[in-house]
């Protein structure tokens, strides 16, 4: 089954199931649907960042500090960040992710809208990337992460995930 197959929960602006659709369907139509975004940390509290591979179908070639994917028709929130984080990282035996907020994310005048759940997790495992959705990764410190987001695409910096950006920004702002 291709990514464009999997089944989703179609999902209302209180985050209620009212339906399903494949993902393709969801994305083109720009229908509300649930996400995990998770925060995975290694031993030394360094944050995972990496580049998401050309063929992903949305924000193909930009970079996240998060891992994390779509919640599956019928999948909770916790069990999809612990799957996407375990597929992502290609590791076993994770923790499960520490759930630490949620908000509703839209953009695109409204195309683009997902409930969208914010975990966070330590890492210690050596990873191994998954190859399909990921082409580059490093743990960077947050002073090096904060740097790079500093940058702009034009002047040689990384054209990041709007969503992951909108979530880091979220969870700064709640540490704060």
């Amino acid at each position: 089954m291709s990514a464009a197959d999997e089944i989703l929960d179609i999902v209302d602006e209180q985050d209620r199931v009212v339906g399903r659709a494949p993902r393709g369907e969801v994305y083109a139509k720009g229908l509300r649907h649930r996400c995990v975004f998770v925060l995975a940390r290694d031993a030394e509290s360094r944050v995972f960042v990496h580049r998401r591979t050309a063929t992903k179908l949305v924000f193909p070639s930009h970079h996240d500090m998060f891992v994390g994917g779509v919640v599956g028709a019928g999948e909770t929130y916790d069990d999809a960040a612990l799957r996407e984080a375990e597929e992502e990282l290609g590791v076993s035996g994770l923790p499960r992710p520490v759930p630490l907020f949620s908000f509703l994310y839209e953009a695109g005048g409204g195309q683009l809208s997902w409930w969208s759940r914010v975990y966070e997790v330590r890492c210690v495992l050596p990873v191994s990337p998954q190859a399909e959705e990921i082409d580059w990764h490093a743990f960077l410190t947050e002073e090096e992460l904060e740097r790079r987001l500093a940058q702009r695409p034009g002047d040689g910096g990384w054209r990041w995930t709007p969503d992951g950006l909108t979530a880091y920004e979220r969870l700064k702002a709640s540490r704060a």
